[in-house]
């Protein structure tokens, strides 16, 4: 079993509605949640721009793809998270 497969699967088990980024998963750092809210997937925000640049992009092209095509897309109330880290902070 891929860890890909593996993640979903775990996700699923948790709960069946959480909604995830194809193709990130391998950026995935958990499950957030607040007060009064759902639970939702929590994506590493440099990992996602890593991954972005490994598949040929430069920097500020993963970064506007990034901010536009994946942070930007609005699922609904259980659209994934993406958290920058302190230690990303410049």
């Amino acid at each position: 079993m891929s860890n890909e497969t593996n993640t979903r699967e775990r996700l699923a088990e948790i709960d069946p509605t959480l909604l995830l980024a194809d193709g990130y998963d391998d950026c995935i750092i958990g499950i957030g949640a607040q007060w009064s809210k759902e639970g939702l997937v929590v994506y590493d925000r440099k990992k996602v721009i890593d991954k972005l640049m490994r598949d040929g992009m430069n920097y500020g092209e993963a970064e506007e793809f990034f901010e536009f095509n994946i942070q930007g897309a609005w699922l609904g109330e259980k659209t994934p998270m993406f958290v920058t880290r302190l230690e990303d902070i410049e």
